[in-house]
């Protein structure tokens, strides 16, 4: 098995986490800066390459009843372009409310306001991650 990472993409940053080897643990990695997409296929590519990363689940913006509205397109246009550039395998996770986790889980730890905005979008990547690897586990269990 090989590392995959997760990516919670916005208008102004793209939040990155991976995982360990055994697809057991999400953990949030950095925030990047949007610019253009070239720039941040570039930036993107060289940590997935650095970390030996064979996948990413991209969080797919759902709107609250489960429709896919202009995020969802701009996310699955994020991913044909990246596809494009990486033999990567990828895949999508309803990220319905997980800077909300996120922004709880902060809270909780009693992190400061000007942290929670420095590590908000890589920690929300963490949560569509784990997300996704808590499915994968189970259905790995279900057909053992």
């Amino acid at each position: 098995m090989q590392a995959i990472a997760g990516l919670d993409l916005g208008d102004k940053t793209l939040g990155v986490a991976v995982s360990d080897a055994m697809l057991g643990v999400a953990s949030p990695l950095r925030t990047i800066r949007r610019r253009k997409f070239t720039q941040d296929a570039e930036e993107l590519l060289a940590i997935l390459s650095a970390r030996a990363i064979s996948g990413v689940i991209l969080g797919l913006p759902r709107n609250m009843d489960g429709t896919e509205g202009p995020r969802c397109q701009k996310t699955r246009a994020f991913a044909r372009n990246l596809s494009r550039l990486a033999p990567l395998s990828i895949g999508f996770w309803d990220e319905r409310l997980s800077t909300v986790a996120a922004e709880r889980a902060l809270l909780e730890a009693d992190t400061s306001r000007k942290r929670r905005a420095e590590v908000i979008d890589h920690v929300a990547a963490a949560y569509i991650l784990q997300g996704a690897l808590d499915r994968l586990r189970h259905i790995r269990q279900d057909t053992a």
